[in-house]
């Protein structure tokens, strides 16, 4: 039996968080959350593979934190041109956040995951719009097989020259969509996704979350060539969107319940780690994929290192004691 390929693209920025509960802490984050969460589902099955850039300083710890994972690859870590993120957060509540970054990575090329094509799937966690560019998700879909995973935090958050993080709509998002697979985001991320032709100047303030437009955004990605369209819901869980017989089929997959929160940081990350590893034996059964990511967010708010994260076993038994079954 062949082992599974999954190469994880996105940044592995040296956060500074300040959790609401005001404890602060200091780690590496995005891309490290989706590649550990991946290693301990995969076990002995598989490989995980990180492609990213970072500062020649962060490059040795980034190495040893990554290497104790026997079934991740550290073949794809780069530091020539010495630049990687740098993000402060500071939460005001669970959820929501203030963000500066103060170092970019240079943006993940062709020429950075040529050697994986024959990757099962392609897990891209950008925080910010240039990590990953489309010209990249071009020659993964001309060139393999492999399913693509794109988290929307990418292409909805951009930067200022003061290093303010801030949300922006997508507004080249059907470019995009048809060498994308499945799209994950988050609710306010989902309202950047959907915009109309012209707007009021007073209707510029800001998003209220609301759904009310989510079966009108699946209908147009879903057409566009996207084949599944998964909205987390904050701690409610997520909502799945595909066609069936020509028509979108809304599917809602409730949260894995926990105890205490201690630190929500990476959960979309780890969520979209589950999506990849639920996909590789049925890459059409979104619903359990959403299962394993929903799981996986689950553990990440459980703890401040990355102990959080079950082996496959035990994540199975957290599915089928909530789910009742994958």
């Amino acid at each position: 039996m062949s082992k599974f390929k999954i190469a994880v693209l996105g940044p592995i920025p040296r956060d500074t968080i300040v959790t609401h509960h005001g404890d602060v802490i200091q780690k590496y984050g995005c891309a490290t959350h989706t590649s550990i969460a991946l290693s301990r589902l995969l076990g002995e099955a598989g490989t995980v593979i990180p492609v990213t850039h970072v500062r020649k300083k962060d490059e040795g710890p980034i190495r040893e934190l990554l290497g104790a994972y026997a079934n991740i690859s550290l073949d794809h870590i780069t530091s020539e041109s010495d630049r990687g993120d740098v993000v402060s957060l500071r939460f005001i509540d669970q959820n929501n956040r203030l963000e500066k970054q103060t170092g970019f990575m240079d943006p993940i090329t062709p020429e950075d995951v040529k050697d994986l094509l024959d990757c099962d799937a392609f897990v891209c966690v950008p925080i910010t719009d240039y990590e990953v560019p489309l010209e990249t998700l071009k020659y993964i879909k001309q060139n393999s097989r492999g399913i693509i995973i794109l988290d929307a935090h990418g292409p909805t958050n951009t930067l200022t020259v003061t290093g303010d993080r801030l949300i922006k709509f997508w507004v080249d998002r059907d470019m995009w969509l048809p060498y994308i697979d499945v799209l994950k985001m988050n609710l306010e991320e989902s309202q950047c996704c959907w915009f109309k032709k012209e707007y009021e100047t007073n209707e510029l303030k800001g998003f209220v979350p609301q759904t009310d437009h989510l079966p009108d955004l699946s209908g147009h990605c879903l057409q566009q060539g996207l084949k599944s369209m998964i909205v987390t819901l904050d701690s409610r869980g997520c909502v799945v969107y595909q066609l069936a017989d020509g028509k979108v089929r809304e599917d809602f997959v409730s949260s894995v319940p926990v105890g205490h929160v201690v630190d929500t940081t990476g959960c979309g990350d780890s969520f979209a780690g589950g999506l990849g590893y639920g996909l590789l034996n049925d890459p059409t059964d979104y619903i359990k994929a959403a299962k394993f990511a929903n799981a996986m967010g689950a553990q990440r708010t459980q703890g401040t290192t990355f102990e959080v994260f079950k082996p496959l076993e035990a994540t199975i038994e957290m599915i089928q004691k909530h789910y009742g079954s994958l």
